[in-house]
Parts: C-alpha cells; sequence; structure tokens
C-alpha cells in the first residue's frame, strides 16, 4: 500500500479534499484470567471467544482493507492484561485446542455449520500461519503501516478515579501501562484510553508526567469542561497539564450502542443468546464442554434475533450480511450529514469520536467486523466528505486547541461513578487503599531488594494490581460471575497480604512464590522494578 503520508499519494489528496473527520476508536480489553491450575477454566473461555469472534475478525477485516488499497484509519486500546494474555504462550496452547474442538465439533453439524466450519478453519489459518499464534504482532504491523494508532491504557485497568484515594496506585497504573506499551510495541504511545473513560482533575497531569499527548472523555468531560469548549465535543480542547482531550460522539454512539435504536438489535442478526451448547444433547456435546458437563457457549449459534420472542427463526448469513451493509451506508450518511452541518459552522474541520468497546464487533454482534468492513470501503470510495482519521493525525494537523479544564466523568451508567461503587462492592475499596498504603511501605523499605526478596516484591506488584482491576467492581455490580469476581479481589489481596508479611519478615516461602509467578505472571521484573519511581510524584508535575 501506499504510505498515506507520501508527499503527493491520493490519500493526502482525499484529505485535502474532506470536510470532515472520523475517528472510529476500539477499546480491547479483558480482565488477567489465568488458571493452569486448572484442566480446563470456565473463565478462560472469554479471551478464546473474543480471539475467535472479535480480534482475528477485525484483522482479517484489516487485511483485506490493505490487499483492496483501501485507505482506513482506525484507533484501537489493546490493555496491557489483554495484550499478556494474547503474548502467553500457555494460553495460545489453549485456544488452540479449544479451536480445534470447535473445528471437530462444526464437522459434525452439516448445513449452516458449515459457515462456522469454514470460519474456525479460516481464524485458525490467520491464528497459527499468518500471525505465529501471536496477535498482538499482527496490530503492530498494522500501525507500523500508518493504518492504525493503538493507544496505551493503564496497567489492569484499574478504575482511576475511585484509586485516586492513593495517587501513587493512579501513577503505578499508568506508568506500568505505558512501559508495558512501549515493550510491546517497540514506540511510545501517543495516545491513553482511560479505563472506563473514568477522570477526575489532576489526571491530565499524571499523562503528561509519561508523555501522553492525548486521552478521550465521555460526551459531558468535555461539554461541562471550564470554560466551555467552542465547538462542544467536535474538536479537542487541551487540559491545563497540555494533554488533548477528545470527547465522545454521542449522535454515532447512539446508532451503533443503544439497545433500542442501535443496529445489533437488528432481526436480520444472529441472536447471541442461543447457542447450540443449550439447545442440543449433553451426551453429545459433551466432548466439547467443561469436564464437569457445565453448558458454556460453542460460539455456534443458528438463530437470528427475530423480535422479542423466545420463537427464534433460523439465521440466514445472506440476509444479515445484506442488513450489515444498508446500515453501513446509512452511518456513513448520517455521519456525512452531521460533518457538512459542523463544517459550515467551524473554522476548522469537525472530527467525530466515535468509541467502542471492541469486543461488541462479533461476539456481542456477530456482524460488527463486517459492517466496519463496509464503513470503511464506503467512506474510501463513495464520499469526499468524510476521511477516517486517528486522534495523532487530527493533532498533527490541529496541534493549537482551546484550554480548559475537564469535567469529572466515565461512560459508566449515569455519567459518574455509581456502577463501581455502590452498595454491592463498595467494600473492596478501603481493602485496596489499604494494600496500596503497604505497598508505598514496601517500595520505600526496599527499593534495593535482591534476590528473593525482590522476587517477592514484585510478585506483591503484581497481585495488588490485579486486585485493583475494574472488572471485578463491574462484575460483582452487574451480578455476573459475582462470586468470581468478589474471590479474584479476596485472593489476590490474600496473596499480598502474605506477601507483605514474608518480606517484612525476610521469610520468604520460594515453593509457593514460584507457584505464584508462574500463575500470576503479568509484567516482567524488568517493567515492574521500575515500580519504586511511581511513588514519588515529580516537583510541579501537580499529579
Amino acid at each position: 500500500p501506499v504510505p498515506a503520508h507520501r508527499e503527493g499519494s491520493p490519500a493526502l489528496a482525499l484529505k485535502a479534499m474532506a470536510q470532515g473527520y472520523l475517528a472510529i476508536v476500539l477499546h480491547a480489553h479483558l480482565p488477567f484470567v489465568r488458571h493452569p491450575e486448572h484442566e480446563e477454566s470456565l473463565e478462560e473461555s472469554w479471551l478464546f471467544e473474543a480471539i475467535t469472534e472479535v480480534y482475528v475478525p477485525l484483522l482479517l477485516v484489516m487485511e483485506g482493507l490493505v490487499e483492496d488499497r483501501i485507505d482506513f484509519r482506525l484507533t484501537f486500546s489493546l490493555t496491557p492484561t489483554l495484550a499478556s494474555m494474547l503474548q502467553d504462550p500457555f494460553l495460545q496452547s489453549r485456544y488452540l485446542r479449544r479451536l480445534e474442538q470447535l473445528i471437530e465439533l462444526a464437522e459434525e453439524e452439516i448445513k449452516l455449520a458449515r459457515m462456522y466450519q469454514r470460519r474456525f478453519m479460516k481464524v485458525r489459518d490467520t491464528f497459527v500461519d499468518r500471525y505465529q499464534n501471536d496477535l498482538v504482532r499482527g496490530f503492530r504491523e498494522f500501525q507500523d503501516l500508518g493504518k492504525v494508532e493503538i493507544i496505551a491504557s493503564s496497567a489492569t485497568h484499574g478504575f482511576l478515579p475511585l484509586l485516586s484515594v492513593n495517587p501513587s496506585a493512579v501513577r503505578a497504573q499508568v506508568w506500568i501501562g505505558v512501559e508495558h506499551y512501549e515493550e510491546v510495541f517497540g514506540r511510545k504511545p501517543g495516545g491513553f484510553w482511560l479505563p472506563e473513560c473514568g477522570y477526575y482533575p489532576g489526571m491530565d497531569a499524571v499523562l503528561h508526567e509519561v508523555g501522553i499527548r492525548h486521552f478521550i472523555l465521555e460526551t459531558h468531560g468535555l461539554t461541562r469542561a471550564d470554560p466551555r469548549p467552542k465547538y462542544g465535543v467536535h474538536a479537542p480542547i487541551h487540559s491545563p497539564a497540555g494533554v488533548a482531550a477528545f470527547g465522545r460522539d454521542p449522535e454515532s454512539s447512539k446508532q451503533v450502542w443503544s439497545s433500542v435504536e442501535g443496529y445489533p438489535g437488528d432481526f436480520d442478526y444472529r441472536e447471541f443468546y442461543r447457542d447450540i451448547a443449550y439447545d442440543l444433547d449433553l451426551d453429545y456435546l459433551r466432548a466439547y464442554l467443561h469436564p464437569e458437563g457445565i453448558r458454556t457457549d460453542t460460539g455456534i449459534k443458528y438463530y437470528r434475533v427475530t423480535g422479542k420472542t423466545d420463537q427464534k427463526e433460523v439465521y440466514v448469513p445472506e440476509q444479515a450480511q445484506a442488513k450489515a451493509e444498508a446500515h453501513a451506508a446509512n452511518f456513513v450518511r448520517n455521519r456525512q450529514r452531521q460533518i457538512e452541518f459542523l463544517a459550515s459552522r467551524m473554522d476548522r474541520k469537525p472530527i467525530i469520536v466515535a468509541p467502542y468497546d471492541a469486543e461488541l464487533f462479533g461476539h456481542w454482534w456477530y456482524e460488527g467486523p463486517l459492517w466496519l468492513d463496509f464503513v470503511a470501503r464506503k467512506i474510501a470510495l463513495e464520499q469526499k466528505t468524510i476521511r477516517l482519521v486517528t486522534l495523532s493525525e487530527y493533532l498533527q494537523e490541529y496541534p493549537v486547541n482551546q484550554v480548559a479544564v475537564p469535567a469529572i466523568s466515565t461512560w459508566g451508567y449515569k455519567g459518574y461513578n455509581e456502577v463501581w461503587i455502590n452498595g454491592s462492592n463498595d467494600w473492596i475499596y478501603r481493602h485496596l487503599h489499604g494494600a496500596a498504603d503497604l505497598m508505598e511501605e514496601l517500595e520505600e523499605a526496599y527499593s534495593g531488594a535482591q534476590g528473593r526478596r525482590l522476587r517477592a516484591l514484585n510478585q506483591a506488584r503484581r497481585e495488588l494490581l490485579l486486585a485493583q482491576a475494574s472488572d471485578w467492581a463491574f462484575m460483582i455490580h452487574m451480578g455476573t460471575m459475582a462470586e468470581y469476581a468478589s474471590n479474584r479481589t479476596k485472593i489476590h489481596l490474600a496473596r499480598f497480604h502474605q506477601l507483605y508479611r514474608q518480606i517484612k519478615e525476610d521469610a520468604v516461602d520460594e515453593a509457593w512464590l514460584s507457584s505464584l509467578e508462574n500463575q500470576d505472571n503479568i509484567f516482567p521484573g524488568d517493567i515492574l522494578s521500575s515500580f519504586a519511581r511511581t511513588f514519588t510524584t515529580p516537583e510541579g508535575s501537580g499529579g
């Protein structure tokens, strides 16, 4: 493909003709789940389903666009927990085993299952032959091509506003996340995904410390900034620390996200909640399910949404594809009208920032990657009003922006912190804050530790970071796998406290420590060794 930045390239010519920009942002995240102590783990299936239904299909979409010389831009965040799991040989081998099972199961089904068999085999070929089991490599290649911008995120998706009781905990989440990004992608990140778009005053100063140039806010995080932004969410602002903040566009989000008006609920699309794991005879499926006979999704689903009824009609791929193209055309047409309206009232090209959870595309919304493919092609080939752009590219064109103080905000229910702190999950925070206090004590006392004590210190850092993941509070609140989420919080905190005692007493149980290092193996020691630096706020940083 012709590099988009090459002087005189068609991409530059089209960019000059565009009246405005669309930035599609996909936030890819899963909590760190790794259970070598079990032969099979129900929770590891979250990763395996996402690889098959989301990450590989999205990579295939981008491969097709590049092969067909379609100029496109996308922005992804790959959180450290997700990237670590995707690069873990143990989880890679377990996923491949699961994929082989699904191919075998699909061979048992004949008609509609042929579609799944072809899909699983294409996923296997992509996973094994194209990327040698390392999907992060695939995203890195598209970033190196200039088609994708990958932005960093916090170490374990900690919900930063509620961790800010301990500023050191926030800075550790941010710094470790950025250092992990640099190790994985071989460059410094330009942008940062705030978990749950959670922003609080002073967060921008922490991002500035590590060289971040931009981040994304929920709509009211920008529209309620002080002073009020002249262009609303259709141009970034610069925070007091000098970091650019982009706001989520509510129109483009509603068309995709809304459970009432959003595209994924169309009656022709595949029904997520009807999987053969629950429809077919248990004895027939037993070899493909959990050894204890627990029914879990296989990803093979034969029905379409149909309507608000339990009587579902058979899924017809051709109808779903036609609907995905029609919805892509509708989305592009609406963005075109939106940009034409905005461009006539602004002294710069407007930008529409459309962030979504990446897992919506392919997992919850099976046709999502196909829809995204149609959107990219229609923008590149059928009209001149819009260009797809990354957030860094927009800042290169418009480096000077209004200065304003962003407002406290998240993209959760009601726009603030209610999802992550309420009567069901508020108990976790006094323990997280207390553990962070103890971590500061360890960092101050044992910064020069060596040998087993250093290994134990690194593992204590891992356990604290894992306990801080926002996923656990979210799952407890939603009631989905709430017991598992509660246990994960308690287990990581218990391990942290035991490591704390062993470090203080210089009585490290090396066999137990080795088992923890094998199980909770996120982040190598060279990244964790700089952990202590995050506990001292640089003078004048404002963090």
